[in-house]
């Protein structure tokens, strides 16, 4: 399979996940969001909200070339 270069951000709880060229991450093409949160070690139930390209959307997402991925922990409040 072809390899692609997507972007990621990960936020708060989840920054210490963020691998060292996230900027220009190479995924397999065809990879899903939960494919990814499970190849970056990210515990399943620590991300609440997914977006790519600025558009909420949920793990079965299969990521495309360019894309770029923002992924958040469960936000609580006081």
């Amino acid at each position: 399979m072809a390899k692609i270069k997507i972007a990621i951000k990960l936020f708060v709880t989840l920054a210490p996940y963020l691998p060292e060229n996230a900027d220009n991450y190479e995924v397999e093409e065809g990879t899903t969001v939960e494919t990814l949160i499970k190849n970056l070690k990210i515990p399943s139930d620590a991300v609440k909200l997914i977006f790519v390209n600025g558009r909420k959307q949920d793990e079965t997402c299969v990521l495309k070339p360019g894309d770029r991925l923002g992924l958040f922990p469960p936000v609580g409040g006081g």
